[in-house]
Parts: C-alpha cells; sequence; structure tokens
C-alpha cells in the first residue's frame, strides 16, 4: 500500500556531472613499477618471481628453476621450447643466493642502520593523517638531500602533482600552501633541525631544547641577525647590539653551538652507499649518447610453455591462473616501458647538457622538468618520476638524473644561468685562492656581482656549504699553521 505523499513535498531526481581522475590497475603497476630505483626493482621482480609461474629470470648460472623446458618434458617437447620464449636485452640480474650450508655469513652481523628517509617515513607511519596528507609528507621527505635540508623550492616540487595521465587517485589540486603544511609537518619530526631550508631555519627548528625562556630569546636572536658576526667571534658588538650581558650572551652562544647544524648525518651516515647507474654516457662520433646499463636491466622472458598448457587445460583454477598470466604480460610490457622512458629522457638531459659535459659545472644550463616533458610529449610528473632515484654515469663523474634540473637565475644583465654553474664558479674562486688571503663570502659575492651574477651573499655561503668548505676565519688560520 502507498503511503499518500504530503501536498508540501515535492519529489525531484537531480543529475550531477563531474569528472574524476582513476587510474586502471594496469596504469597503476606501471606507475609504481617507474618510479623504483634499480634496488627496488630487482626486489620488486624477486617478488613477482616467487608468485607468478609465468615469469622466468635468468640469472649468471642460465634458466631459473621451474622453467618452460622442465615443463615441457612432460608434454614431450623437450629443448624445443627456448626460440618460443620472449627475452627482454639486457644482461641478466644478479639474484641473491642463499647459503647452502644454511650457516652465517658475516653479512648477516653488520647492523641494518635505518636512514634519514626511513627514520622520517616510520614516524609520520604513526600519526594519524589522511591519505592525501601523508603521500604530501612522504614527497617532502623524498626530496630532503643528506644534509636533512629541503634544497628546493615548493613552486618545483609541486610540479608532480600536477593534473595528469599518470597522477595518483586524489592527489588533483595540490596547492602550494598543503606543501607548505606538510614540510611543517616534517619539521616536527626528530630529529630537530630536520626539513630545514637553510642554517637559519634549521637551527631555529632546534630552539625549542632550551628550556629558560630568556636563554632561548636570547639564542634565537643571535640565529635571526648575529650568525656571521659569531662565526667572527665578536663578542663585544653583538652583546651591544642584543642589549644584553656577556655573561648571558655566551650561555646562549653555548647552547647554539650544541645544535647540530646538519640533523640528517646522524641517520645513515656511517653507511656506505653504492650506486648502480641505470645511464651510461659515452661520446660517439662528436655526440653525447645515452645507453642502458646492462647490469640493471632483468633478463625476463614469458614462460609460453605454461600459458600454452593454461589454453589446453584450464580446468577449475583457470581463473586464478589467467590473472598470473594477465599480471605477467603487464609486467613485460611495463619493463619495456620502464626502460625505453629512462633511456629516452636520460638523452633528452644529455642533449640539452652536453656542454656540462664537455667544460663541468660552469657549463650547466638552467632546465625545468616541463622542457622534457614537452619534446618528449610526457607528462611532467612522469619525467619526475623518471628521474628520481636514477643515476647516470658520466665521464665527470655519477649523477642522480634530477642534478641536471634547476631553476633559471635571472642576472643583472637578463641573461639567465643555472645555479650549478654559480656554484662552479664560487667553488674555482675559492679553489684559486693563494696562501694566507681566503675570500669571505661576501668578497665572493661583489665579485659575481662584478661579472653581472647577481647573487647574495647567503646564497654563497649555502654553496659553500654544500662544497664542504671551512668558513673564510677557519680557512685563514689553517694556511698560517701550515706555513710556519
Amino acid at each position: 500500500m502507498n503511503a499518500p505523499s504530503h501536498p508540501g513535498h515535492r519529489l525531484a531526481l537531480h543529475a550531477d556531472a563531474s569528472q574524476r581522475q582513476t587510474l586502471s590497475p594496469r596504469l597503476q603497476h606501471a606507475v609504481r613499477l617507474l618510479q623504483l630505483s634499480s634496488m627496488e626493482f630487482t626486489q620488486e621482480l624477486q617478488t613477482l618471481q616467487g608468485r607468478n609461474p609465468f615469469l622466468d629470470f635468468e640469472d649468471e648460472d642460465g634458466p631459473s628453476a621451474g622453467s618452460a623446458e622442465s615443463a615441457s618434458t612432460e608434454d614431450g617437447n623437450s629443448g624445443g621450447l627456448d626460440d618460443d620464449r620472449e627475452p627482454w636485452l639486457g644482461e641478466p640480474a644478479r639474484a641473491t643466493r642463499q647459503h647452502e650450508s644454511g650457516d652465517a655469513s658475516a653479512l648477516d652481523f653488520v647492523p641494518n642502520v635505518r636512514s634519514l628517509a626511513e627514520h622520517l617515513h616510520f614516524q609520520l607511519s604513526l600519526l594519524r593523517l589522511s591519505q592525501r596528507d601523508l603521500v604530501l609528507a612522504h614527497a617532502i621527505v623524498d626530496s630532503l638531500d643528506d644534509d636533512g635540508y629541503l634544497r628546493m623550492e615548493l613552486a618545483d616540487l609541486l610540479s608532480i602533482f600536477t593534473p595528469g595521465e599518470d597522477l595518483d587517485e586524489g592527489l588533483d589540486g595540490v596547492t602550494e600552501d598543503e606543501l607548505l603544511i606538510a614540510l611543517r609537518r616534517v619539521q616536527s619530526l626528530e630529529p630537530l633541525g630536520v626539513g630545514a631550508r637553510d642554517l637559519k631555519e634549521c637551527l631555529g627548528l632546534q630552539l625549542v631544547d632550551i628550556a629558560c625562556p630568556q636563554e632561548r630569546a636570547l639564542a634565537a636572536a643571535v640565529i635571526e641577525t648575529e650568525l656571521e658576526p659569531l662565526a667572527k667571534h665578536q663578542w663585544a658588538s653583538m652583546a651591544r647590539r642584543l642589549v644584553c650581558s656577556t655573561e648571558a650572551l655566551d650561555a646562549a652562544v653555548r647552547r647554539i653551538r650544541q645544535m647540530d647544524p646538519r640533523p640528517g648525518w646522524r641517520h645513515g651516515a656511517a653507511q656506505t652507499r653504492y650506486i648502480t647507474p641505470d645511464v651510461i654516457v659515452r661520446k660517439k662520433r662528436g655526440r653525447w649518447v645515452a645507453t642502458l646499463n646492462g647490469n640493471v636491466v632483468p633478463k625476463v622472458s614469458l614462460n609460453k610453455g605454461y600459458a600454452d598448457m593454461l589454453q589446453q587445460h584450464g580446468g577449475a583454477a583457470g581463473t586464478e591462473l589467467s590473472s598470473h598470466l594477465q599480471e605477467a604480460r603487464w609486467t613485460m610490457r611495463n619493463i619495456e616501458q620502464r626502460f625505453s622512458t629512462i633511456e629516452s629522457v636520460a638523452q633528452a638531459i644529455v642533449d640539452r647538457q652536453a656542454h656540462f659535459l664537455d667544460y663541468g659545472p660552469m657549463a650547466m644550463k638552467p632546465m625545468g622538468l616541463r622542457e622534457i616533458a614537452q619534446e618528449l610529449g610526457m607528462h611532467e610528473s612522469t619525467v619526475s618520476r623518471v628521474t628520481s632515484n636514477k643515476y647516470m654515469a658520466t665521464p665527470a663523474g655519477v649523477f642522480e638524473l634530477k642534478h641536471f634540473f634547476s631553476r633559471a637565475h635571472v642576472n643583472s644583465n637578463g641573461s639567465a644561468c643555472s645555479p650549478t654553474a654559480i656554484r662552479g664558479l664560487v667553488q674555482r674562486m675559492l679553489e684559486s685562492e693563494t696562501a694566507g688571503v681566503a675570500q669571505s663570502d661576501a668578497e665572493i659575492a661583489r665579485r659575481l656581482r662584478a661579472q653581472g651574477l647577481d647573487v647574495a651573499r647567503r646564497t654563497v655561503t649555502k654553496y659553500r656549504q654544500m662544497l664542504r668548505i671551512e668558513p673564510c676565519d677557519q680557512r685563514r688560520k689553517a694556511s698560517v699553521e701550515m706555513t710556519r
């Protein structure tokens, strides 16, 4: 029986059209494989090998156990299935071997040192954050350098989250304010000072350890305005400007000297980091050419013997095996896509930074993700994923692909240059110092301005610290002691 409708109520249907970005499982798999480092990628494939019978991985001793050759013996076609495989290019990946005797080796007793990123990711996992906030905080952590500093601008980091075909679901519309909030969350983690963008901010984040309010306020004033006089030990003038006694200033300075200017060194500093380059750059017929490093490219083949058996004898387990076969085919395509994308991006970088390879850091050009993305017809977020944790071996050394990207520094004459080039020029000026004549950061900044490069003194200080070069007074003191 239908209830009588109230005369004042009306039923209405509303259709709201909206667009929402979603990723297919195949695309999610491709994106995840693309952003992995070579070691993480190898571990991912080893995990797949353990659960997917349709993938064959070969090591240096030949085909893996349970390959199509052993399966074909039962079918009466032994030795004839090698030609049916689809081996992918590259040298075989070396698999980790178990101890045949079961005895522990010396490596089993090496302590597992947690890196700074692992330490911060673990702390973030304990916080009650939404998935969106957690992803943004993880992105900040992954952008920190070994010192624990965020050297890149938030605007540059924002380009990773620009809407595109491979953007993770739920990350559309990320703003710089959201990244700033994520940065503040990371800065609240341990060790204190992590996530800072310069030395002043790093020390300021560690002020919370000072219990006395007066001492903390005085230390904050020293950090804010008196860092350079502090390095020069100008106690009397500092006390006059801060309107405090020398005893109070001395106590505040002692607390500042107990702070850690490089908080990232506390975690993973004792661990030796070995890097296997993904790309090798050589000069061929006058042109720099980037080629894949065969040692990081796995030799994977699709086991067609098992695939044919599935088609002939599907049985009750056909649905589950079919999903494994589909996963194996996706993996084969995604492996090829991963390495072809890395190679094409690396070649585009090399073409634009050929002068760097010829003449060194001072010839580095400013370059953004958008330039490479437009040249290759990709999205900026794809280029960002490709260049993260991927390394290039060149005659000048091994560099992360992100090393070649930087914002343009506009000079007083309107020209633009890369911060890497300016850092290289600062390094050359410091290395050309004669005995006993050390240049201060302010003097180097004046010399750069005379050459048309509008660089602030604090920027020179930052570059000098990145080059691990001592301040002016310490270099002078060391030079005097060497001449005695």
